[in-house]
């Protein structure tokens, strides 16, 4: 395995990760995130490899604002109505920590627990 498998359009296809949208939208508004809906977040993420997840949890956060039409910059809206964009982003980036699932940070392979790449990107 490797971070050629993760690109869009490659043979790999990220899942869209539906059991961790509401974990985000949770942790986002601040409420307690049920340990069922936990489990199956985290389990979701578990199958993929983890040089994707950071990618899966990119890809679920960018599909979340597209479906509610969120522009660039805009906050209070959609998905998240009371989260400011950079905390989602944040959220979602720590979600691999609080299911203590290693990730691969870059090429030479070092590991991670936080995304650091998912609250990088500019348009999620």
């Amino acid at each position: 395995s490797g971070p050629w498998m993760c690109y869009p359009g490659q043979a790999f296809q990220v899942p869209a990760l539906p059991g961790c949208r509401p974990v985000l939208k949770l942790q986002c508004n601040g409420s307690k995130v049920p340990e069922a809906v936990l489990r199956d977040c985290c389990q979701q993420l578990a199958d993929i490899s983890e040089w994707c997840r950071c990618g899966a949890l990119y890809s679920m956060l960018d599909s979340m604002y597209k479906e509610h039409g969120v522009q660039e910059g805009q906050a209070g809206t959609g998905a998240f109505p009371r989260c400011r964009r950079e905390v989602v982003k944040l959220t979602a980036a720590s979600i691999t920590a609080v299911c203590r699932l290693p990730i691969v940070v870059d090429t030479s392979g070092d590991g991670a627990y936080v995304c650091k790449d998912v609250a990088a990107y500019p348009d999620a």
